[in-house]
Formats: C-alpha cells, structure tokens, sequence
C-alpha cells in the first residue's frame, strides 16, 4: 500500500526526504542513481553521526563523472560503495530509493540532486507495506554485496 504521492509541482521533495531521514532510527540503505544535494547529503552523514547504521550505493559512472557527487561525499563519513547495470562497465545501476528502518521505503523517479528539486517534474512513492519493502530490502542487500568501496572497482 502507497501511503503517501508527492510531486515535485506541489511539494520539495527534498525537504519530505528530510522530515522522514531525522525520524529515522535505526538504518538507511539507499540505492541511488544521482547525488548532488548537499541537504540531503548532510542529512545521510547526521544520521550516521547519530549513530544509526547508514549505507549507500551509487552508479559509478554518476559518481566518477559527477564532481560534485564526489566533493559533496569526500571527508564525509557516509558509508557507501559503486556499482554499475547488469551489462557491466557500461551499463547503470539506476535506482532511485532508500529504505528506511526495514519498514519504508521512498521511491519513484527522484534523484538526490538539485535538479530534481528545483527544475523537473519529478515524483516520489512513500510505501509502508511489508510485502513491498521486502523485496526493496533484498535488492539492496545484492547490490551491496556486489558493489565496491571507491578504488576497488
């Protein structure tokens, strides 16, 4: 069940993103395409100083050609490793969701980045159903597993 629809048109997203992530108590995982927002980035690496268990994964290619990805995540204590598509190196891992303590998870066509939030029409799925986030939950622990710190790739 969708608990929640929100639109970039109505709504900062980022900002929604947010509320939920300061709430969170326990664990993020997040598999994300894109990452250029500072907010959001600083509000991964406050949860992480919080004490929470905080892991993310990123494209490589979007992360190796995106300066500002780099600058954003460099110093910072954000757990997080690379991975590419199912093709290898030139395919994407473009997924766009974060679960939130095992029980939520944000998705839908949302990137991390500025652009998201200040110029596209963009949208983001709050889901709180089992039988949904369990799968999101499995396909984020293959793809960690699969993936690689930077400069292991």
């Amino acid at each position: 069940m969708i608990d929640e629809i929100l639109f970039t048109r109505a709504v900062s997203v980022a900002e929604a993103i947010e509320r939920r992530l300061q709430a969170t108590t326990k664990s993020i995982d997040a598999a994300l395409y894109r990452l250029n927002s500072l907010r959001l980035a600083q509000a991964l690496e406050n949860a992480v100083l919080h004490g929470m268990s905080v892991r993310l994964v990123l494209d490589h290619h979007k992360y190796m050609g995106t300066f500002a990805t780099r600058a954003i995540l460099a110093g910072r204590r954000i757990p997080f490793r690379l991975s590419r598509g199912r093709k290898g190196q030139w395919s994407k891992m473009h997924h766009k969701f974060v679960i939130l303590d095992g029980e939520t998870v944000l998705t839908g066509s949302y990137n991390w980045t500025i652009e998201s939030e200040e110029q596209n029409y963009e949208n983001m799925f709050v889901i709180r159903d089992p039988s949904v986030v369990l799968p999101y939950a499995q396909e984020f622990e293959e793809l960690w597993a699969a993936s690689a710190p930077v400069g292991e790739q």
